[in-house]
Parts: C-alpha cells; structure tokens; sequence
C-alpha cells in the first residue's frame, strides 16, 4: 500500500458520529480532503489500493450500514468561501456548510436563499440532491458548479442548464463519477438586516414543525408524482394546490397511520412523519431499514402510490 501519512488514511473510524442520522458502523479506511490536489490524491490511493470509495460531506441525507463500509471514505473538508458583492456572487467549496453560507451571502448583502436556512449539510450536497424548502431550491440560484471527474481527471465547469436540476436530482447525482468542488451562486442584493430576519423566521418556522437539531437524516422519502384521485384528496385536505401533481409524502404516511410507528429505536415521527428519526439514539441501520420498507409498503398498499427514498443508503 501507498504510505498513509501521506494523506493521513486512518481506519476503523466511526461513521455514526459524523452523520446527522448518529447511525452506522466504521469505515475501514477514512481520510480528510481539504484542496483538489487532496482529492487526486485520494481517489488514486484508493485506485491503487483496489478499494471503493464513497464520498461524504455534511453527514445528512446519508444512512450508514451498521457494518460500516468496506473501503475508502472521503470526508469533503474544503469549505472557503469566497464573496464578490459587486457581481452579486458568492463561490462556496463543496465542504462549506449551507447555512453558514446563507449568513455569510446576508451580511454581504445578498439575498435569494434565506428560504433554504437550516437544511443540514454542505453547498455539494445541496447541490447534488438540489435541496430546498419553503418553494425555494439550489436550481434557483446556482450559477455555475466545478466538478472533478473521479475517472478521467477531467475537471469541468457545468452551468446551470447542464447542471440537470429537477426535484431532489441532478446531473451529479445521476452521474456519481462527477466530484463536485465547488459551486458558484448568483444572488440579489438585499439589506442585511431584512435577509437575517428572514433567515431567523425560517429557521423558526423549522423549529416549529421539528425540524431542526433532530437525530434524522432530514426527509426520507421524495415527494411522488401521484395518481389524480390522490391528488385531489390531498387538494381538498389541506385547500392547497399539488405542485406538478407531486403530495406530500409526510402527508401519504400519515393518511396510511404510520406517524409515531415505532420499530426499535426508529421512529417515524409525529411531529413530521416523513422523518424517520433515531428516537433512542441507539437505533441501527436495520430497524430504519425495516420502518422505511413498512411505510413504503403500506403507501402502496392503501393509496397506490410507490415512495422512493430520498436518503442516500452507503454499505449495504
């Protein structure tokens, strides 16, 4: 093998710590990136190695085998930002924490993300999954993405159009040898003080429906597309209009009375029941497994609709 403390490869390091979820075994192999050279370097030690990788950045949206993952795990710890206010820019490396950038954009006086505040995870995880809340998503405001290609070496600068944004999807994640580095924003001018206050309610408005600083990978089921008789009822239940005839899926789970079903330490919770959260703190991987294949199961079953995990699934 390549000398480890080179890129200081550690092994046997635990995952659950590192996830917003706290579930999961070790890593046999684990290593920090902080620049695209480490990067290289890693993807080639682990090449030579004949090891898989898997890439992690903020831990969310992310459930770890509870054997861990056999090969090397890549922690994105690259996070400068950089802010050009006159251009209305602000260019955050992929580790770079989402909201810390959202307040960063704001006391710059740039606004257009603050509906976004409190997703957990980083700016390439965003990215990736095209995270957004509240009717606001990464799509709205990405201007450009710098990405790695893991095979060729190629890196490439993707516009938004050849980005591929749709709900919850991209080009990065239809396509995983492409290793995002960083990403470029285009925001607007706004006061400061009025973009904080947005922020503020934001992150208040999650508070309140529990969604923050909880043991859950965030949500764990898409929104489907819906049959129309589905959609109507949810229509008629909540007076609201269906965006692109998608419901939902905290909305399927409870109509099916799966909130507050339990299994283990999962649970479905009832505050927000497209969350299956680590009540106990020592839930494992199988019985989030298991509560997962239930819900889905019973969806199907009683309101024809087929639910598809939003959560990333790493050494199964």
């Amino acid at each position: 093998m390549m000398c480890m403390d080179t890129l200081n490869i550690r092994e046997n390091v635990e995952l659950a710590s590192l996830t917003t979820f706290r579930i999961g075994g070790p890593a046999r192999y684990f290593v920090e990136v902080r620049s695209e050279e480490d990067v290289r370097a890693a993807l080639a030690w682990a090449q030579q190695n004949g090891v898989p990788f898997f890439v992690l950045a903020g831990g969310s949206n992310v459930l770890v085998s509870d054997s861990g993952f056999d090969g090397l795990v890549i922690k994105v710890a690259m996070d400068a930002v950089r802010i050009d206010a006159a251009a209305h820019r602000v260019t955050a490396q992929a580790g770079a924490v989402l909201l810390d950038v959202i307040e960063r954009a704001a006391d710059a006086g740039l606004g257009g993300m603050e509906a976004m505040a409190g997703i957990p995870g980083t700016i390439g995880g965003a990215v990736r999954g095209n995270a957004g809340a509240f009717g606001t998503e990464m799509k709205d405001v990405v201007a450009t993405v710098t990405a790695l290609n893991t095979q060729t070496g190629e890196v490439r600068t993707f516009s938004n159009e050849a980005c591929q944004f749709a709900y919850r999807q991209s080009f990065f994640k239809a396509h995983t040898e492409w290793f995002i580095l960083s990403a470029t924003l285009a925001l607007t001018p706004v006061e400061p003080v009025k973009s904080h206050a947005q922020i503020a309610a934001t992150i208040a408005e999650r508070e309140k429906r529990h969604l923050q600083n909880v043991r859950a990978a965030g949500s764990f089921f898409m929104n489907p597309v819906a049959p129309p008789d589905v959609v109507a009822q949810f229509e008629r239940d909540k007076g609201v209009e269906s965006r692109g005839g998608r419901v939902p899926a905290g909305w399927l789970i409870e109509q099916v009375e799966m909130k507050g079903k339990q299994i283990g330490g999962a649970l479905c919770s009832p505050q927000h029941p497209n969350y299956i959260v680590n009540a106990s703190g020592g839930a494992t991987a199988e019985e989030v497994i298991m509560l997962g294949s239930m819900i889905k199961m019973r969806v199907r079953d009683r309101m024809g609709v087929q639910l598809r995990e939003e959560v990333t699934m790493v050494g199964f």
